[in-house]
């Protein structure tokens, strides 16, 4: 049986509870032609097996990929069972079965896709949902790894309320973050957390959130936030797009711009170093050096990355490594 109808007369939170209250199984297909937009959920005895959005797709593997949890052969070796055996299973079973990943990590993976494209969903007020129901064993889902529904709808709600208070700057997911000017006499104050440092890799002018939160396989929500952070210490500034015409060049100076995305690398080296990850620090300024040769503080640089490097291998060999 089918349960359908359009967004204005029944909203996606009542669907939602609906189809956890009955307990159904079957998939949920909710299509905005304003957003030309399509979110996709399904759902074993109640609670959420799978979840996709077109705009922002966060496949599990590629989630768990970018988390550490598998390796690139765990991943290839999955998706081969997929496409050459016919393997109807979701790629986070397989890998289960692999013994790639438990299914804990499979299950909180899956926990927070669900929560993002929920996120998404309840923010529309215009569409129209089709729910097919189905038989629990024409899904691939496997119900170990299926999450409640009601702690989904109740992270979404929260996180419509966290975003309400981040909104005054963070405007739209379609804002493009770009570099502040840093003082000078402020840049050896920053201390930033690892997902800031991977948001800023992420700058360049160009991307807007949506795309960043897409590259970097996270939710909108999680980029939102962190940018929000950065804004508010002004290590980055953002800007809308033009409606009237493509945004391609930033109305900066490039100059500035590419000054102060060196200067978050060497400040990122400098963080790990006086952190004791020593091996980080090289890396990342050599990645620095590699870039940006002729900077200004690039001969520093070089040298602070040699004395780092050879203290990385004394201490190994203290070690007895």
């Amino acid at each position: 049986m089918a349960i359908e109808g359009p967004l204005r007369e029944l909203g996606i939170h009542d669907v939602f509870q609906l189809l956890d209250l009955s307990r159904k199984t079957g998939v949920l297909r909710v299509v905005s032609e304003l957003r030309d937009n399509e979110g996709v959920v399904a759902f074993h005895a109640g609670r959420i097996a799978y979840a996709s959005i077109r705009s922002n797709p966060h496949p599990i593997g590629e989630m768990l990929l970018k988390a550490n949890k598998i390796g690139e052969s765990d991943l290839t070796s999955a998706r081969a069972k997929q496409t050459d055996q016919g393997d109807r299973r979701r790629i986070g079973e397989i890998l289960i079965e692999m013994g790639a990943v438990t299914a804990r990590d499979v299950e909180m993976y899956v926990r927070r896709q669900a929560e993002a494209v929920v996120f998404e969903l309840m923010s529309w007020r215009e569409g129209h949902f089709r729910f097919e129901e189905s038989n629990p064993e024409e899904l691939p889902e496997n119900p170990s790894v299926a999450v409640s529904t009601e702690s989904v709808l109740m992270e979404a709600a929260r996180r419509i309320d966290e975003w309400s208070r981040i909104a005054n700057r963070v405007p739209s997911l379609a804002a493009i973050p770009q570099f502040a000017e840093v003082a000078a006499t402020h840049a050896g104050q920053l201390d930033l957390l690892p997902s800031e440092w991977e948001v800023l890799t992420m700058i360049d002018g160009q991307r807007d959130l949506r795309r960043i939160a897409l590259e970097l396989g996270r939710s909108d929500f999680d980029v939102a936030k962190v940018v929000y952070g950065l804004v508010s210490t002004e290590v980055v500034a953002l800007r809308m797009p033009d409606r009237h015409s493509r945004p391609v060049e930033l109305p900066t100076d490039d100059g500035a711009e590419q000054r102060a995305a060196a200067r978050a690398l060497v400040l990122q080296g400098l963080t790990a170093a006086t952190g004791g990850r020593l091996d980080d620090a090289v890396l990342t300024w050599r990645q620095y050096l590699a870039a940006y040769p002729a900077d200004k503080d690039a001969p520093a640089v070089r040298d602070g990355a040699a004395a780092a490097e050879r203290l990385s291998k004394a201490l190994g060999v203290l070690r007895g490594e």
